[in-house]
């Protein structure tokens, strides 16, 4: 960002914006932190470290620790130490959380559009609150499978909902900068919870990680209470006054608001209101807004109406298929299931590795996060899977020939290369490809087929990747399908997605007129 530009938007950022993004965001970290809780702790979990009761922070305090030779899963508390199960019930337990997430992301958009994004996001907290404390009473593989959809229906919600919140309230110029807190956020829930992991993996003591989980959705429920509706929102749907005041305050008393509010129109205005809006500086804008603003913005479009109309669906294939890609390319087969894939496979502790994974995830995440504003979405994109794809066959390569320093630097820039655009661009795109009254459903149904792709990794990686070890021997082999995936999700984005930097609403990224209808 050059100089000018980092000026600008200091000038553009007020203390309450980065207060409300900072609150906001406690949705998406949840969901990187039940995205990776069960990482870690897996085989204590599932019952295959029994023994090992005691715990890395013990040992690096050197205090008195219990050790324990039986075999028996222990009781003497009135939850057990773990939950025996198999890989593949475990990969059934992971895997609800997406499946929450799909009902999350496919109910939440209606309710955004409906009844605003706060109530929505207000919502997400409670879902939270009660899939952690299920999760953290859990003593069946049925309650932790319960708790895993709860908390996941949450997450749904969260990353429909927030990145429209943010990208209504950010400026304009830094909406590709703040658009990328959402990811920066889930990085920081991922690196939160795989550091406790590598602390509390023994015993019952990884109960306490799912514990943390209530603490945030309590505090990001209190937060929340601090937070006022989206000003689009409202100027779309009840106040376009009230809208206008919050939007200010947002910005800053000194801020010249006049040229964001211009497409907003008066068609939310009560008519006790009109007089407010009949003063100099607005009917000199009235005939150039009502030629902006469509008869679409007087109410909000549902899934299937954004579907069938010709104008959307251009807009809802491209971002559904980023979001896909988001996960077809193979982020999550590190996040979830690095402990259990790197073990004996690295020449250092693979809990350990995740830990520097994470970390590397979240400082390349924000390290980046003006690339889209400054290089823009499509590029940042094609970047990101491209080195992703190069990443994944390195690493197949690697591992199958046990390199395993190389292999340790592939995981790394892996999750590096993810960071640069397949991590942040998906969550920016559903706005800026589509008009405030359809970007609910759209960010719905992008959000729902993300879920549905992280299912298909979350569910069948493990029994993939294990399968295909024993058909052809070694390891590694199941990064040669994601290498594909990438090249494939590459010719994807080069063809249907088009560059939104820059572009002022969805119809100059289109290049179309707005209908008048």
């Amino acid at each position: 960002m050059s100089s000018s530009g980092l000026r600008q938007c200091i000038r553009d950022v007020s203390p309450y914006l980065i207060l409300l993004v900072a609150i906001s965001t406690l949705g998406p970290l949840q969901f990187g932190f039940h995205l990776a809780e069960l990482n870690a702790p897996q085989d204590v979990i599932s019952c295959r470290a029994k023994q090992q009761s005691v715990s890395r922070f013990s040992s690096v305090l050197s205090l008195m620790s219990k050790s324990s030779n039986s075999d028996e899963v222990s009781t003497t508390s009135a939850l057990p130490d773990c939950i025996p199960m198999n890989d593949a019930q475990f990969a059934v337990v992971s895997s609800m959380f997406t499946l929450g997430g799909l009902v999350g992301a496919l109910g939440s958009g209606p309710i955004a559009s409906a009844r605003g994004r706060l109530l929505a996001m207000r919502l997400t907290s409670l879902f939270y609150i009660i899939g952690s404390v299920v999760e953290a009473l859990g003593a069946s593989i049925a309650m932790m499978a319960v708790g895993r959809v709860f908390s996941g229906v949450g997450a749904g919600a969260a990353t429909v909902i927030v990145p429209i919140y943010i990208s209504e309230v950010a400026p304009p110029r830094e909406r590709g900068t703040f658009g990328a807190m959402t990811q920066v956020s889930i990085n920081v829930g991922i690196l939160i919870t795989q550091t406790m992991g590598y602390f509390l993996s023994y015993g019952s003591a990884w109960r306490w990680i799912l514990v943390a989980g209530i603490l945030i959705g309590v505090l990001q429920g209190f937060g929340l209470l601090l937070l006022p509706e989206s000003p689009a929102w409202l100027a779309a749907n009840e106040s376009v006054t009230q809208a206008r005041r919050i939007l200010q305050r947002i910005r800053g008393k000194h801020y010249d608001i006049e040229e964001e509010t211009l497409t907003w129109g008066d068609s939310a205005v009560s008519p006790e209101e009109e007089g407010l809006l009949n003063d100099s500086t607005v009917g000199s804008r009235r005939d150039s807004t009502t030629s902006k603003v469509s008869g679409r913005n007087n109410g909000n479009l549902g899934f299937l109406e954004v579907i069938k109309d010709p104008l959307y669906r251009p807009a809802l294939v491209a971002a559904i298929g980023v979001m896909c890609a988001q996960q077809l390319c193979g982020i999550n087969s590190i996040i979830m299931y690095s402990v259990s894939l790197l073990r004996d496979l690295l020449p250092i502790s693979s809990a350990l590795l995740t830990i520097m994974i994470s970390a590397i995830n979240l400082i390349t995440t924000v390290a980046c996060s003006p690339l889209p504003d400054k290089f823009g979405r499509k590029t940042c994109l094609l970047l990101s899977i491209f080195g992703q794809g190069a990443s994944a066959l390195a690493l197949a390569l690697s591992i199958l020939f046990e390199a395993k320093i190389l292999s340790a630097f592939m995981v790394l820039f892996f999750v590096a290369f993810f960071a640069v655009g397949l991590g942040p661009v998906p969550f920016i795109l559903a706005s800026e490809l589509v008009g405030q009254e359809a970007v609910g459903a759209t960010q719905s149904a992008c959000l729902g087929a993300n879920y549905i792709a992280t299912f298909l990794v979350a569910q069948f990686f493990p029994i993939i990747n294990v399968a295909l070890n024993k058909q052809f021997g070694g390891a590694g082999w199941v990064y040669f399908i994601f290498t594909a995936l990438a090249g494939l999700c590459g010719l994807f984005v080069l063809w249907r997605v088009p560059e939104t930097k820059g572009k002022k609403d969805a119809d100059e990224v289109w290049g179309r007129t707005r209908r008048l209808d």
